[in-house]
This record gives C-alpha cells, structure tokens and sequence, in this order.
C-alpha cells in the first residue's frame, strides 16, 4: 500500500465529518524512513490547500504562519523559505510555493500529519470518536513511512493514538513504544503549539530538541 491509497478512505470521511464545501488535508514531507513525524489533529479552512479550486498538494498547514515559527526554531526550515511564509499573506500562497515549502520540508527529513484529515471551517472541539474513525488509518501511514521517532501534539491526540489516558504536562520528554502492525514506534508527546496552545510553544520546542538531541543526534555520534 502507498500513500496515496489512503487518500480515498479520508475523503469519504471528510464528507462524513468535515465542511461540505472543503477537500481533506493528508499530509506530506519526506515520506520515506523519515528522522521525525508530526501528528497535530486536524485541518481547519485556514489552509487554502483545502479550497477545491487548489490543484497542488493538499498538505498540513498550507497557507499559515505560526507553526513554521516552530519547524524554524527547530532549524527544520530554510531561512529563505521561512522568511517568506512570514512576509506573504495566507492567500498569497501558491501551489508552486506550497511544493517548495514540502521540498524543504523532505529535505529536513520529516513528515506531517494530523490524526484527523477532516477539514473543518475553523478550529472547532471533535470528539474522540471522529478521531478514532482516523486511527487505523493513521497507523498504516505509519508503517507505510517509517518514522524514527513520533510526536504526538497535546492530550487528545496523544491518548487517542498511545490508548491510554495522556496528560502532556505528566509525560514530558518520556518515550512510549507501541507496536503497530508488528513494528515498533517510539513516541513522545508534547505540548500543543498553536491555536489556544500558543503559550506554550516554548515548551514544545524545548521538549522536541531534547528528544533530537536524545534519539537522533545520539545515534549519529555513536
């Protein structure tokens, strides 16, 4: 199974549970082995890779500004690149740039996601079980990608995907492993960085370069 066999189960759900007049957000970067996975939850109409008019790639966060502030602090964006998602304006995005974007995105060796593919109008509460219909799903991207590492983004999210009740502010920096398909994941979970979340992106950030730190560049040196 590919990727992109994925896809047609997503837009059945979209029309289930997303906005009518809205396509599902998959996900995209470097999709082979890659050294992290992101899953957030799901995608609001913010991102104009949503709008049916959009022919290019229908990937996370197409169109926004402030989770690349995370993905640079991590040194996970070129400079360039990072400069003008900053100066543009959402609409300004186009479906060229957003290739270039997930260009730099491969190049970084990371892959993006989200639990829930359905794309709502704004950044409405779903219930849990919108979000398991996603899971299995979720866990063939998994194994179809390959992650060294993944971070699941708040307490939802992360009690959804690790099966057990999370709190992120109890379990930083702490590695769960999971078996899934008969593959081990290491997972972490950490605070959520955007939205009401904001506040905390400093937190976010400094959980995630320990774990580059513990789990990536320590496999380098030794």
């Amino acid at each position: 199974m590919k990727l992109e066999d994925l896809n047609k189960y997503y837009d059945k759900l979209q029309k289930k549970y997303g906005a009518k007049e809205l396509d599902s957000i998959y996900n995209g970067g470097c999709s082979n082995n890659p050294d992290i996975c992101f899953v957030f939850m799901n995608p609001t109409g913010r991102n104009i890779a949503s709008l049916k008019s959009w022919k290019g790639i229908k990937s996370p966060w197409i169109g926004t500004k402030n989770i690349w502030d995370l993905f640079y602090a991590l040194d996970l964006v070129d400079d360039s690149i990072y400069q003008k998602i900053k100066t543009i304006k959402g609409s300004e995005w186009t479906e060229e740039f957003a290739s270039l974007v997930y260009e730099d995105v491969e190049k970084h060796k990371f892959f993006i996601t989200n639990l829930g593919k359905c794309t709502q109008v704004d950044a409405r509460v779903l219930k849990d079980s919108v979000f398991l219909d996603y899971l299995e799903y979720l866990k063939k991207e998994f194994n179809i990608v390959k992650p060294k590492v993944i971070i699941l983004f708040g307490n939802q999210v992360s009690s959804i995907v690790l099966n057990e009740k999370i709190s992120v502010s109890q379990v930083r920096k702490k590695c769960f492993i999971r078996n899934i398909n008969g593959e081990e994941f290491k997972f972490y979970s950490v605070y959520y960085p955007i939205g009401n979340g904001r506040f905390n992106i400093d937190k976010s950030i400094e959980d995630i370069k320990w774990i580059i730190n513990k789990e990536l560049k320590e496999k380098v040196r030794n």
